[in-house]
This record gives C-alpha cells, structure tokens and sequence, in this order.
C-alpha cells in the first residue's frame, strides 16, 4: 500500500469498486447506508486523507456537494455580476441537489478572508476564493486541505502548495491583447498610463508584466509611465487619473488592468477626455457598457461570466474527488467589447 492511501486503497479495504467510493464522496448515485458505513469504516482504518468528508456524506446522504464562494466587494459591479451568475447557474439541473453559498467581503485584508474560509469550511465540502496571493492565505489553504477541504482559487491564480485548482483567464493574454490592441489603434500613442489594482492579484501582475512585454518587443519607441495602484478604490482611481492627465498632457494612452474603473470614466468625463487618448480596460459591466457607448473608452476586455460560472461549480466538485491527485486548471476564454458589439 502506497504512504498516502488513496481511494484505490479505500476501495481494495472495503471490498467495493472506485467508483463507489467516487460516489460516496460526491454524492454522484444514492449508496446504500451499509455499503457507506464500510467506506467510512476503511477510510478510517488506512488513514486516508479525505476521512472526514466521507463521515460528512454518511451523516447527511441526502444533500448534495456543499460548496462555498468567496467574491469581494459586492459593490464592485464586476464580483455582484459575477455572484448573480453563479447563483443562477447553481439553479441549473445539474446542480439541483447541490448547495452553493456565495459571500461577499467589504474588508479584504487576509485576515478577514480567512475567518471567513474557516466560517465556511464548517458546512461545506469545498471554497472558493478571490484573494491576493499573501503568505497567510496560502497557510490557510494547505490547513483547510489537510482537512479534506479543497480551495480554489477564482479569477486571480495563488501560488499555496495545495491549492486544490484555478478559474480564470490566462492574463498573459489578456496583457498581450490590451497592448496588441492599443498599438493598432494608436501606433503613435507615445505616452502610456498604466493601472492596476494591487501587485499581490498574480492576474494584475501578470497582466501588466505581459502588457509591457508585448510593447518592449513591438512598440520600444513608446513610453509606459510609472504603473499607477489603485487599491481598487474608485475615489483614488479618479484622482489618479485627473494626476495622470495632467502632468502628462500628451497622454496616448491608458490602460486599466485592474479595478476602479468608474472612477477612471468620472475624471474623463469630467476632463473632457483628450481626443487622442485610447482607453482600454476591464470586464463589461453596466457602467463599462454606458462608458463603450458614450465614447470615454475604447475597448473592454472581459470574463464570460455565465461560462465561468459553470466552470467553477464544475472545477468545485471534481475537486470533492480529486483533491491530492494534481491541480485543476479551467482558463477560460475572454470577450473583447467595443461600441461597436455591446
């Protein structure tokens, strides 16, 4: 027998098939009580990891995968958007018997982010987050895994050992194509802002390291200022970019690779936005949208939030059964708007 039992094992010590044990742990086909109770009993006798799950699924057989999501700032358009679609997709047949709790955090700090994860790792079988890659998340993740608790991380990717898997874009892309794209709007763009929300999102630093890449290689006569931080606060992305307009009245370009947004459009507007100035930021939302429409931006570049959604509770319950046997990636493909398709 290999040091870390695996289901295998489970199933060679009670006497059953792997794929009784598979729908012992994700609630796949109805086990008989009998047949569960030597599941959890062989568990218990091997010392497998995911034990404790397999007593939750004996104590309640009737319920389906328990899965908790963590978003952020429910008045960040982006994540309320992004809670709706998910829960409306939680109403789809194939998560009928599936319960799916979606929380929003006002306060983003680590710590609370993880009260909150062990909060929910008390009902539910696998998490969610949206959170920056921090040292005590990480801790945080490789604890709730050793419970038999997988996570995963949602939009931006963290580097915890056990992270159970990750939803989102490849912002690798995502970078390459905003810089892409400016550069074919404005070749001569000279001057480049550039924003982001915090350097501890992987996906913002990944995007912004790409962005710049791709204009090093294509476009080195061009100039991409001192990248700006926003915290994802739209007062002080307003005042940023009024900053930003200011000292640099020659402005081509800017791109928002992170949050604040709607506070970017009210200093445009306010501004009366330069007539040369290319914008290109992220997801499409209600104000994105009116922004497209009005002419303050240019382009958007966004998730497919009703496909990421399904991807999520799909990646949420493979990681019930896959939890220990490798990371589950689902990058998904992203939309780019203009006014032209909104």
């Amino acid at each position: 027998m290999s040091t870390t039992p695996t289901m295998t094992d489970v199933a060679r010590e009670a006497g059953v098939g792997v794929a009784t044990v598979d729908r012992v742990i994700n609630k796949r086909a109805p086990v008989k009580p009998a047949t569960m109770q030597r599941v959890l009993e062989a568990a218990e006798r091997i010392g497998f990891r995911r034990t404790n799950l397999i007593r939750r699924r004996a104590e309640e057989p009737a319920q389906g995968c328990r899965m908790g999501i963590i978003l952020q700032k429910r008045s960040t358009q982006f994540y309320a958007d992004l809670g709706e679609a998910i829960v409306t997709t939680a109403t789809a047949h194939e998560y009928r018997n599936d319960n799916v709790r979606v929380v929003f955090l006002e306060e983003l700090v680590p710590r609370q982010i993880i009260e909150q994860m062990h909060r929910l790792a008390q009902e539910c079988d696998v998490l969610a987050i949206v959170a920056a890659d921090h040292p005590l998340i990480s801790q945080a993740i490789d604890q709730l895994s050793q419970q038999g608790i997988p996570v995963i991380a949602l939009i931006s990717d963290l580097t915890a050992e056990h992270c159970a898997g990750y939803v989102g874009l490849d912002y690798r892309k995502v970078g390459r194509m905003a810089a892409w794209t400016l550069t074919k709007l404005r070749p001569d763009s000279g001057k480049i802002g550039l924003m982001i929300g915090s350097h501890r999102y992987q996906n913002q630093e990944q995007n912004e390291m790409s962005f710049r890449a791709y204009l090093r290689e294509f476009a080195p006569e061009v100039q991409v200022l001192e990248t700006v931080i926003s915290l994802e606060d739209i007062p002080l992305a307003k005042a940023s970019t009024v900053e930003m307009l200011e000292m640099h009245p020659d402005l081509g370009a800017i791109y928002i690779a992170g949050g604040g947004i709607e506070g970017v459009c009210e200093a445009l507007r306010e501004y009366q936005r330069p007539q040369q100035l290319i914008v290109i930021c992220m997801e499409l939302t209600a104000a994105t949208r009116v922004a497209l429409a009005d002419g303050t931006i240019d382009v958007v570049l966004s998730h497919p939030l009703e496909l990421a959604a399904g991807r999520l509770l799909k990646a949420m319950k493979e990681a019930t059964s896959h939890q220990g046997q490798g990371s589950l990636q689902h990058t998904l493909p992203f939309f780019t708007y203009t006014a032209a398709n909104i």
